[in-house]
């Protein structure tokens, strides 16, 4: 469709070590949990917020989030925004939206004896042309 656009960006903090899965063809999905933080004024004075974004990895980039992040890492993630449905077996709808993630790029190093390595990207190498059928849950 001419004019529409589905991308995010988003830098946060892992909240929790990636998990990793295989689809029963064998490709590698990675999720997990990511923290930003926004500042509101409210009556009391300036306060922070954290919200919390559920993003998915596929292939290549599965395996390599998969080994190299851990809970706590500060990343940049590119993506799309995505919304899945699926019937529970209360018989009710449920819904989720995540952020198929594109692009993850280490900010600061894991360690410091890693200090000195430059920031790491990691892209999935084919864009958005991840088949939904392919979703292990």
């Amino acid at each position: 469709m001419a004019g529409s656009l589905n991308k995010v960006m988003l830098i946060g903090r892992v909240g929790i070590d990636p998990e990793m899965r295989y689809t029963p063809s064998g490709m590698a999905t990675t999720s997990f949990r990511l923290a930003t933080s926004r500042r509101r004024n409210t009556p009391e004075g300036w306060k922070d917020e954290t919200d919390w974004h559920s993003i998915v990895t596929w292939d290549k980039l599965a395996e390599r989030v998969g080994q190299s992040v851990t809970k706590g890492s500060l990343v940049y993630v590119e993506g799309r925004l995505q919304t899945r449905s699926w019937d529970g077996q209360d018989g009710r709808k449920n819904y989720r939206t995540e952020v198929v993630a594109n692009t993850v790029t280490f900010l600061e190093p894991r360690s410091a004896r890693a200090a000195e390595a430059p920031v790491a990207a990691l892209d999935d190498g084919f864009g958005d042309d991840t088949d939904p059928d392919d979703i292990p849950f």
